[in-house]
């Protein structure tokens, strides 16, 4: 594809969605031509009134080349889709990106992804199951895909880069207007990291709630499939979810409390079709990926020592409070201390803050 800067000058038209901007460049065959068209002719091809009038009156004072080095300068690079670098899985859904702008490394952008998404409210049971999964795919080999939404995006991201895991972000706005803009530090991890921040909204364009469905096929576009931790019954990570099954990809869901509206979204998803995922180990066996050992070396129920096997009992299937644990097994505060951290360190317990400990699966 020649002429890359009428390229990017027409893609920032507002109203030309990666279908109608296709449907320009098959026609004219050359972005320049089709940047500097006549009115009627793009209207004889199918585009609507109003986003013709916005390309001309855009023609008036962008000028392609100058937009161009705008982007350049600011550190953002892309790849467009009729190039061999476009990411392969995202190529082969119904719309793709036409530009897809990022920063970071994409160099392995068709490597095996899956895309980790849930609700902005994320509880505590979220935050467990998040980083226990995500710990476990991003030891596997998997790059963590995710939207950099506060909440379970922003778990699944900071847990795969705690693991020195290749993790990707996709945005619902341009790159230089990151959002939640608490997140930019973040972002910025993500991209020194090795992993990439991507969008493909024009750089400068703010996040809009509109622009999420769009950000979120991508989302799915990218992966082998979508994990959906918790999510409402209205969560917009269900739109990723319905998404990637169109697309054709998995989808796993991970059932939670039924005394929790968080927990909605992930049944519903059930019930349409998703597989519901106790471990992700499942999610390896079903996406056909050999399971790689998790660094962290977890002992054998049978080399416990009776005390740590009576604190596995009483965490079983709750989580709870150290002074709770060490009332329950008769322990005084320093024993408990004690052991809690041996087995927190040895991988048997996670540590969730504020004396509350669980598990780990």
């Amino acid at each position: 594809m020649n002429n890359i800067p009428y390229l990017l000058a027409l893609h920032s038209i507002d109203g030309l969605g990666p279908i109608r901007l296709k449907a320009i460049l098959d026609y004219f065959r050359d972005p320049k031509l089709a940047w500097e068209a006549k009115r009627e002719d793009l209207i004889q091809i199918g585009i609507p009134r109003n986003a013709v009038e916005i390309l001309i009156e855009t023609r008036k004072k962008l000028e392609p080349q100058t937009y161009a080095k705008a982007i350049k300068d600011s550190g953002i690079s892309y790849v467009t889709v009729f190039d061999e670098t476009y990411p392969k899985l995202l190529a082969q859904i119904y719309d793709p990106p036409v530009v897809l702008f990022y920063k970071g490394e994409i160099k392995d952008f068709n490597e095996k992804s899956i895309a980790v998404v849930g609700t902005r409210k994320i509880t505590g049971y979220g935050v467990i199951v998040t980083e226990q999964f995500v710990k476990q795919l991003a030891n596997a080999g998997l790059t963590i895909v995710s939207g950099l939404a506060r909440g379970v995006d922003t778990q699944a991201h900071k847990t795969a880069l705690k693991q020195a895991s290749r993790t990707i972000a996709v945005l619902g706005g341009g790159l230089n207007k990151i959002y939640p803009p608490e997140n930019k530090t973040l972002a910025e991890e993500i991209i020194k990291s090795g992993g990439a921040v991507v969008s493909e909204f024009a750089p400068d364009e703010v996040s809009l709630p509109g622009n999420f469905p769009a950000r979120n096929r991508i989302i799915s576009g990218l992966s082998l499939g979508v994990l959906v931790v918790e999510a409402a019954q209205d969560s917009g990570s269900l739109i990723t979810a319905k998404l990637a099954l169109e697309q054709g990809r998995e989808v796993f869901a991970v059932p939670g409390p039924v005394t929790s509206t968080l927990s909605k979204g992930p049944i519903n998803l059930i019930k349409m079709g998703a597989t519901p995922v106790y471990e992700p180990l499942e999610i390896l066996e079903e996406l056909g990926l050999n399971q790689v050992q998790s660094s962290v070396k977890v002992q054998s129920i049978n080399s416990l020592t009776d005390a740590e096997k009576k604190v596995m009992a009483v965490l079983e299937n709750e989580t709870r409070h150290i002074d709770e644990i060490g009332r329950m097994l008769n322990y005084p505060s320093a024993k408990i201390s004690a052991l809690l951290l041996k087995m927190e360190i040895s991988g048997l317990l996670q540590n969730m803050g504020g004396g509350m400990y669980c598990i780990m699966r």
